[in-house]
Parts: structure tokens; C-alpha cells; sequence
């Protein structure tokens, strides 16, 4: 099931190149960072419940119980922390959608709509963005779970860096460059 989640914090960006975590495979993906009062928050919920009732039936109810228990749902109403229980800048008080796609890149694009790259620096980790998503239910040799695949961003506006890193804008250079006259 497709959905719109727009204007949340991205972190954990993995949207031009895949990457691994941990020991698993590389994938594109990131973790969309929502508060709890976001408009979007019902509809994570309704298309959790659509994919698993689709396909556990009657069943659905326990196996999303499970699920949650086991911590094998895309979707966390609480804060995401590290190993040692240390709640992630950003993600405090805040809800997390955990989003992977093993093969195919999710399309990223600038404000206007025109497709963007790594070395555009417009997509960064703590920017905002419109994602959309597409949950669906796994039931296969590597277990039961409910997962989200990423497949676009667009960029929504600023955000304070997670790491603090933000590349110069060309004109914080106006007037330091030499013309080429000036070194002969």
C-alpha cells in the first residue's frame, strides 16, 4: 500500500547510494523521523493494518501483536535509540518509519520538482521532505514482518544537520576569486 507522507526529517539517509547496517546487505532507505501528532500518523497505521490483514486474514491481529513484540514492524511509536538505549538526536518524543529497498534507488528530488544528486547536497540528513512509501507484509524463509520500502523523496525544506556537516553555497566565495591575470 502506497502513501504520501509529507514534510517529516529524514535521518539516516541512504537515498543515492546503498548502504549496509550492521552485517545485512546494502540498501537505499532511510528512517523518517514523525511526531506523534502528524497528519500523517493514521494513515501509517491504516496501511500497516491493510497489508497484514491482506495477508494473514483473520489472523492479522495476532500476528501484528507478534510482531510488535518482536520488534519486527517498520513503524515505532517511540523514540529510536542506539545499542545502549540512548535516544537519537532528533528523535526525541518523535515516532520513526524505518524505510528499505534492496534494488531499486528511490528517485530524490529539489523543491521545484527537478531531480537532485549526492553532490547537489540538497538531500541531507535532518532536511525535511515529502517521502513516499509503499508498506508491505513479509512472510518468507527470513520470518514475518511488516516493512516499508522508500521510494522517493522530495526535498521540503531546511533542517539543522544531524552531524552538524553542511556543505558552502558558492556565494559565501563572492568576491575572492582571482582572475587568472592576477597569477602571471
Amino acid at each position: 500500500m502506497r502513501i504520501m507522507i509529507k514534510n517529516v526529517r529524514l535521518a539516516f539517509p541512504a537515498i543515492f547510494e546503498p548502504q549496509a547496517i550492521g552485517d545485512g546487505e546494502p540498501a537505499y532507505g532511510a528512517k523518517l523521523i514523525v511526531p506523534p501528532d502528524h497528519e500523517s500518523v493514521a494513515e501509517i497505521r491504516n496501511a500497516i493494518v491493510s497489508v497484514a490483514k491482506e495477508k494473514w486474514k483473520d489472523k492479522w491481529e495476532g500476528v501484528i501483536t507478534v510482531l510488535k513484540d518482536d520488534k519486527r514492524i517498520c513503524w515505532v511509536e517511540g523514540p529510536y535509540k542506539n545499542k545502549d538505549g540512548v535516544v537519537y538526536d532528533g528523535f526525541e518524543g518523535m515516532f520513526s518509519l524505518s524505510t528499505r529497498s534492496p534494488t531499486v534507488r528511490p528517485t530524490a528530488l529539489g523543491a521545484s520538482g527537478q531531480p537532485v544528486s549526492k553532490e547537489d547536497g540538497v538531500i541531507y540528513p535532518g532536511c525535511y521532505v515529502h517521502a513516499s512509501v509503499e508498506f508491505w507484509a513479509q512472510d518468507n524463509n527470513w520470518g514475518r514482518r511488516i516493512n516499508c520500502n522508500l521510494r522517493g523523496v522530495m526535498f521540503a525544506g531546511e533542517g539543522q544537520s544531524f552531524g552538524g556537516a553542511t556543505a558552502a553555497a558558492a556565494d559565501e566565495f563572492a568576491g575572492l576569486a582571482k582572475d587568472v591575470s592576477d597569477l602571471f
